[in-house]
């Protein structure tokens, strides 16, 4: 019979630590939180300094009492679950429940592997309210947004929508990135290019870019102005003017956080933030490793700082010298400075000791948990390796009144660029020398069109919450999640662009909550709940300070803000059903058609979008839907044409969006 109760969260987590504890153990999961506040109704007392309401989870009680009963004859039960605010959170509010303070203790691990859960279980501690209370703050502070606004815009605009803090600002992002790229007009300009090689000798072959004229740097705006050096340069002769060289070190970069994870896994291997997120987690609780049973594969995935336990990084040191030799490590370990706002208990994301090498997981893991693992593996050992030396080669070459720079990358010493290289895009040059005289191959003048921004990735708009301080670690994925299944944003070619809900919902919510939606004002709200994790604020305070401000925009929003709703807009076309003209109405989806003699004719479609459908002799048209998974465009000739395709054929006059966007910004 088992003395003592572990609760975790997960299934995952729980069968996996059941096997590093003996049969003196019983290990449960909880499921996330057992309690929060109800769905039904509001559940925050505003006059009462925002006290809580909370109940149990519809969908948890039976889990509560399979918890209870466990606990009825246990000398001592340990709560594990994550060791973030949110874990934290459900721990007390199961001691809550539970009524067992004196036996009960709070126990954190950051990998899920036998020494360091045996090593918690031996040194217990006492619930952080810190972090309980900076969870409740950030909860309410939530549902003070979204009980309020929500309901605003189901008036407003269509119901079934939803606003709250970091949603909002990150949707803003989004709208107002859309809006450049459409003011944008773009400009020509010219680059000239010639292609050099020795005049005898070696025959590698190099580019040079023109730079300057009489010394000036050159703009070059039309091909009648490239046209003319070019004819002039073609005549010139091309000689070696000067070449200076440099020693550079290529700094070794930290190891992963959640947000440099989930960027590095969109650029690298095309993940989206949610898939990443999912996959994290699959190898942080545990994977069945062969005979070893279920083990953990990397720390905890949640964290926003970049240090490393001692221990880790000693077993990295072992692993390097072993692997490529003593000139590999540093003197001493590395170490890197985390942001302000990070949570130094934590550790950066990195492989679970033991070390296993990708390769040793191959048979075990699918290609998904093996990709990623190898990215984390990857950047935890370089992260401990030596800088990388390079020489940097600088040429200058006179042609006539023209510069020509030519430059090329030649590596000393790889360091950590032996397991972490980047892409070489370096121009190979041969062994020249100043005054040297330089054959032509070929000149080229390169028509260019400046670019407008590019619009936000999983990884750019990552980048850009965490630069503005937006959201933490935790909320990242959700947030885009969010922006998708309410339908305010599509995602083409793997870039996000708002719908027209998701442009009127912003245009609604920056004229009446300009505060509430201001980078500025977001990143304050989490530097506050920080204080409040750290001891130096109070969390009722906190929602004072915010809700006296809120309340006041939101009762003159309610009487003031545009009703989308109510605006009809006729078009020509009749009703399919009773011949009355159709109109265009906001939906939770969006414009829709609908029957001007709603309610007695209840016809509705979609919009079409003036697309022909490519099924042969299909005939039909290609319309906006909307699936469990995001938007898609399908047939009006459904079910009889059931062509399905997630973007648009491209208009002769439109450039693709490939061209302007770079999946490395």
């Amino acid at each position: 019979m088992a003395k003592f109760l572990v609760i975790v969260e997960s299934p995952a987590k729980s069968e996996t630590i059941n096997k590093f504890l003996g049969k003196d153990f019983k290990v449960v999961a909880s499921m996330g939180h057992l309690v929060d506040l109800p769905k039904g109704n509001f559940g925050v007392d505003v006059k009462n300094d925002f006290k809580p309401n909370y109940t149990v989870v519809p969908a948890r009680k039976k889990t509560l009492a399979m918890i209870k009963k466990e606990a009825d004859d246990k000398t001592k039960i340990y709560l594990a679950t994550d060791p973030d605010r949110e874990g934290e959170a459900i721990c007390w509010h199961i001691s809550n429940e539970l009524k067992k303070e004196k036996i009960t203790k709070r126990v954190t691990f950051n990998e899920i592997t036998k020494e360091a859960v045996l090593g918690a279980i031996d040194s217990p501690r006492e619930i952080d309210m810190n972090k309980v209370n900076a969870q409740q703050a950030r909860r309410i502070l939530d549902r003070l947004v979204g009980y309020n606004l929500s309901p605003l815009l189901w008036k407003k605009v269509s119901k079934g929508l939803s606003a709250g803090r970091v949603q909002s600002v990150a949707l803003k992002l989004i709208v107002e990135r859309e809006k450049e790229i459409s003011a944008f007009i773009p400009k020509e300009y010219w680059s000239l290019e010639a292609l050099l090689k020795k005049h005898s000798g070696e025959s590698t072959e190099f580019t040079a870019t023109l730079d300057k004229k009489n010394g000036k740097k050159i703009e070059i705006s039309k091909k009648e102005e490239a046209d003319e050096i070019y004819n002039e340069i073609e005549k010139s002769d091309f000689i070696v003017e000067d070449i200076t060289k440099a020693q550079k070190l290529k700094k070794t970069n930290p190891p992963f956080t959640t947000s440099k994870l989930q960027q590095e896994a969109f650029n690298k291997l095309g993940f989206s933030a949610s898939r990443t997120m999912k996959i994290a987690q699959q190898l942080y609780e545990g994977l069945e490793i062969g005979e070893e049973d279920r083990v953990g594969l990397i720390t905890y995935m949640r964290t926003d700082s970049v240090r490393l336990a001692e221990v880790s990084q000693k077993a990295a040191k072992e692993y390097i010298v072993q692997k490529f030799g003593k000139d590999y490590v540093p003197k001493k370990f590395n170490t890197f400075k985390s942001g302000k706002s990070a949570q130094q208990a934590h550790e950066a994301i990195r492989p679970a000791l033991p070390l296993r090498e990708p390769v040793s997981l191959a048979s075990f893991l699918n290609k998904d948990q093996l990709s990623l693992y190898e990215l984390i593996w990857n950047k935890f050992i370089t992260s401990q390796m030596t800088d990388a030396k390079v020489e940097v080669t600088s040429i200058s070459i006179k042609s006539g009144n023209y510069l020509f720079k030519a430059s090329g990358t030649t590596v000393l010493f790889e360091g950590f660029m032996i397991v972490y290289k980047e892409e070489d895009r370096e121009n190979n040059l041969p062994n020249l020398e100043k005054n040297e005289k330089l054959d032509l191959i070929k000149l080229d003048g390169v028509q260019h069109f400046t670019k407008p921004p590019a619009r936000f990735s999983d990884a750019s708009l990552v980048k850009i919450l965490e630069e503005k301080g937006i959201g933490r670690p935790s909320t990242y994925a959700p947030t885009i999640q969010t922006l998708l299944q309410r339908h305010y944003v599509t995602k083409q070619k793997g870039y996000f662009k708002p719908t027209e809900l998701g442009i009127i919902v912003i245009k609604l919510l920056v004229e009446h909550f300009p505060d509430l939606i201001s980078i500025n004002f977001t990143a304050q709200m989490e530097e506050e709940l920080d204080e409040i994790e750290d001891g130096k604020r109070k969390w009722v305070d906190v929602l004072k300070e915010f809700y006296d401000s809120f309340i006041n925009e939101f009762n003159k929003a309610s009487l003031e803000m545009q009703n989308v709703k109510r605006q009809v807009v006729y078009t020509d076309e009749k009703c399919s059903m009773c011949g009355k003209p159709m109109v265009i109405k906001w939906g939770r989806k969006g414009r829709f058609l609908s029957c001007s003699a709603y309610p007695e004719c209840k016809n509705a479609k979609s919009i079409t979008t003036g697309i022909k459908c490519p099924r042969e002799g299909c005939g039909g048209e290609l319309v906006e839907r909307f699936s469990r998974r995001g938007m898609f465009y399908g047939c009006t000739n459904f079910p009889v044409c059931k062509h399905t395709t997630n973007k648009l054929p491209e208009k002769a006059d439109e450039k693709s969006d490939a061209e302007n966007n770079n999946p490395t910004d």
